[in-house]
């Protein structure tokens, strides 16, 4: 019989608060996290909008700020998730094995110092307009910075928890794109069902608001460049939608053996207990237009989990906010679910935070987990013209009372990652 994974501790830092109670507050009064971009002099751009993480610092959870100063934002938004999450866990309070103790994350790369790039790249540009690598290569060793180079890599930040908190078992960090931290969170599931582990520390951390990373959608023509109107510019399953909005932060949570928890009489929020992930090999970017990938992965989240689809009382879809996308997964959650596709609310609390990329999974999985403790669910906010392609309930603006005892979680990646898990009410 495979061990029982149950969570006990959850931590978020995001666009719309940094407390875990905030956020929820917000996310059920449908306020949106996005504004005007201040990271950068985004005014040239064909995107200007995205949702910060603003007036937050890692003093909100006791550490130095000046000792961080050259890690990468995400290491700093994962240290600030996951000490609040171990916090809440309350797992310090008991004795620990730390062989047994590990970290997880779906971590993407640091912020690259675009400033430094430019000055390179003009070092090494001749006048016949060849390039001179040699002039390029000199010009980086002689301005960037070794250490802040090395904390860009997507491990830092599961390399900088383990160190924080002692814990000396499995470390992993994986980037599939959107659907990395849900996918971390369901590997580190795996372990501790495999008597690999006891605890796991698992979720996803990134902010690629930067001039590479807005520019790099905007060539893909991914994000929404809804200028005029930045909290009304993600709109997922609406007709008039067009791309996602960037957003970023950490979402981490405490993942426990239940019998371990249930001992020390620990705070429970729920029962994971269904992790489907599958590849479309489609396109580098492109989900496969008829969802092959993303039914697979429910369909192995549903048989893993032992429970028919009828029994879900919520899913928080992946719900980008553009076109194929949505679309997608809306025939995806339709041919898995059948004619119950219509009776079970569906929506996007990315419409109020926006797509915090590699952190989407995890920090959509707690709130899932809010959803099934309160029995209420978020809404899709800036739902007005219905896309008469998409028919299902969007739970559209306005929170609404629904007890959850069973929730889906999903998140679909570039590459054609799709990663979904199921929880239940313990």
């Amino acid at each position: 019989m495979k061990r029982r994974v149950v969570v006990t501790g959850i931590g978020l830092v995001t666009p719309l608060g940094t407390e875990v109670e905030t956020v929820w507050k917000n996310l059920l009064a449908g306020k949106s996290g996005v504004d005007y971009i201040t990271r950068f002099d985004a005014s040239r751009f064909p995107t200007k909008i995205a949702a910060e993480v603003k007036n937050w610092d890692l003093s909100d959870v006791g550490l130095d700020p000046k000792d961080w100063i050259g890690h990468g934002l995400h290491t700093q938004f994962a240290m600030g998730a996951g000490i609040k999450a171990v916090k809440d866990s309350g797992i310090q309070d008991t004795p620990i094995d730390p062989l047994r103790f590990g970290v997880y994350t779906g971590s993407g790369e640091g912020q690259q110092n675009f400033d430094k790039f430019t000055y390179m790249m003009a070092k090494c540009l001749k006048d016949d307009g060849t390039v001179d690598m040699k002039a390029f290569v000199e010009a980086g060793v002689a301005i960037l910075d070794p250490v802040e180079e090395m904390e860009q890599e997507p491990n830092m930040p599961s390399a900088h928890l383990a160190a924080h908190f002692g814990a000396e078992g499995p470390n992993a960090n994986c980037l599939t794109a959107c659907a990395a931290s849900l996918q971390a969170v369901g590997e580190a599931v795996d372990m501790i069902r495999r008597d690999e582990a006891d605890i796991m520390l698992a979720g996803g951390t990134h902010s690629m608001i930067h001039p590479f990373g807005v520019s790099g959608f905007n060539l893909l023509t991914a994000l929404s460049t809804n200028n005029e109107h930045p909290q009304q510019a993600s709109r997922p399953f609406e007709n008039n939608r067009d791309g996602f909005v960037l957003g970023e932060g950490s979402g981490m949570l405490v993942l426990e053996e239940y019998e371990r928890a249930k001992a020390r009489g620990a705070k429970i929020y729920g029962e994971l207990i269904g992790y489907g992930t599958t590849c479309d090999a489609y396109r580098i970017t492109d989900i496969h237009p008829d969802g092959r990938g993303a039914i697979a992965a429910l369909n192995m989240a549903f048989k893993d989990a032992g429970i028919e689809p009828k029994m879900i009382d919520y899913i928080n879809a992946h719900g980008t906010s553009t076109h194929i996308n949505d679309q997608v997964e809306t025939i995806a959650i339709k041919a898995v679910f059948g004619e119950d596709a219509y009776k079970v609310p569906m929506s996007s609390t990315k419409s109020m935070i926006g797509h915090l990329i590699a952190a989407a999974g995890a920090t959509e999985l707690i709130y899932c987990l809010l959803a099934m403790r309160d029995s209420i669910v978020p809404p899709t906010i800036n739902y007005e013209e219905p896309d008469p392609l998409l028919d299902l309930d969007y739970v559209p603006n306005v929170a609404r009372e629904v007890k959850c005892d069973y929730i889906l979680s999903n998140n679909f990646g570039f590459g054609g990652q799709d990663v979904s898990m199921i929880a239940k009410k313990v």
